[in-house]
């Protein structure tokens, strides 16, 4: 990765915030911890319903800039806080996510030794409450991931699909038009996939390790993971070769169920309505006894129904239609250095055609060892 300054780059952290009071103290806390020898700016998005999460961030993090997300997804919330960004190297970090003190070194020394356009450690999920450990096993399990190598233990390092969340060169988010805004989830993936489109490199650093905390509850996972299928679908539609036979297979899956309920309906002869369901719930028991035995805690008592849920939702979700997100036109940046990023995606007219932006921004010519403060009358959310 070249540089035109001298020192370590800026580093802009942006986090896409929506009514996550519970967690976002936690999250900030980790990124403004971090051990990192050059100039550090944090930038959250606030899509929330409510002025409480900014009120929260304003009141305890005068640092941390905090602009409005009108939009209220991720995608342009990111957007949002790309165009105000000013670092050379861009982190993605959620409101639900927790960083080690040395992710944001590491993260950079490994893109200045691979020369990768974005970069990205393992998702290693921590529940609090029995239910949220119980879903963090499951996330760390081969049936709950279907062995994305972002998730998994021991992964090898080199250049994957996608990682998660990522830490980017700015001249490549650049190149690419940002995150597409009419994509409510899955917005990694579609922007890795027009990266490695380009040429460039998506490369796991297993050593870098971002922990997440799961769901508090059976509703809320199952309405993430509906969402998950759902969205999934449509970026399938534009980029066919990206699909996985994970993904495929969720797929197949849930068709079979519904093949042998129409079975079950018009009163086929047994096993044929059965056959299905009851070497599904054999699988998933075998598998969660293994876990079980393995981890001996608790939690693993409800991996049956998590792994279900987890499943059946993605499922349902990949067949049920929707329609992508209109984006609303963003106003041009304050200083007018850029046009704003995501502004004029091209991903939704032009399936998985690379889009041409202006040149990326380079950090200051000396780095400074605080995070950059605000100014009083930009940080106040509007």
């Amino acid at each position: 990765m070249s540089r035109e300054t001298v020192g370590p780059p800026l580093v802009s952290v942006i986090v896409p915030a929506r009514n996550a009071e519970a967690t976002i103290a936690e999250t900030l806390d980790s990124v403004l911890s971090q051990v990192y020898d050059g100039p550090l700016e944090v930038i959250v998005a606030d899509g929330s319903d409510t002025s409480a999460l900014s009120a929260l961030v304003g009141r305890r993090y005068p640092l941390v800039r905090l602009v409005p997300n009108p939009g209220r997804i991720a995608s342009t919330g990111l957007n949002a806080a790309l165009r105000t960004a000013k670092g050379e190297i861009v982190f993605r970090c959620d409101a639900h996510t927790v960083l080690p003190t040395g992710y944001v070194r590491r993260a950079v020394d490994t893109l200045e030794r691979t020369g990768a356009a974005n970069v990205g450690g393992r998702k290693q999920p921590v529940g609090t409450t029995f239910f949220e450990r119980a879903v963090a096993m499951a996330m760390a399990t081969f049936l709950g991931t279907g062995g994305t190598r972002s998730h998994m233990l021991g992964s090898p390092e080199g250049p994957v699909d996608t990682v998660f969340m990522g830490a980017f060169q700015r001249r490549a988010l650049d190149a690419v038009g940002g995150f597409d805004p009419s994509l409510v989830r899955n917005q990694d993936y579609e922007l890795n996939w027009r990266l490695r489109k380009r040429g460039e490199t998506v490369w796991l650093d297993p050593e870098l390790v971002a922990f997440y905390r799961p769901r508090s509850s059976l509703w809320s996972l199952a309405r993430q993971y509906f969402e998950y299928g759902r969205w999934k679908r449509v970026v399938l539609k534009r980029c066919p070769s990206s699909a996985k036979v994970r993904q495929l297979a969720v797929a197949l899956f849930m068709l079979m169920l519904v093949a042998s309920a129409a079975l079950a309906v018009i009163g086929a002869p047994m096993p044929f309505p059965v056959a299905v369901p009851a070497a599904y719930v054999g699988a998933l028991v075998v598998g969660s006894s293994i876990v079980l035995l393995r981890r001996r805690e608790w939690p693993g008592l409800l991996l049956p129904l998590v792994l279900a849920t987890m499943h059946v939702s993605w499922g349902a979700g990949f067949f049920f239609p929707v329609r992508p997100q209109v984006p609303d036109p963003a106003p041009e940046p304050a200083d007018g250095r850029r046009a704003g990023a995501g502004v004029k995606n091209p991903a939704p007219q032009l399936k998985c055609m690379v889009a041409s932006t202006t040149g990326s921004a380079r950090a200051a010519d000396s780095p400074r060892r605080a995070p950059i403060t605000n100014d009083p009358a930009t940080s106040a959310r509007t």
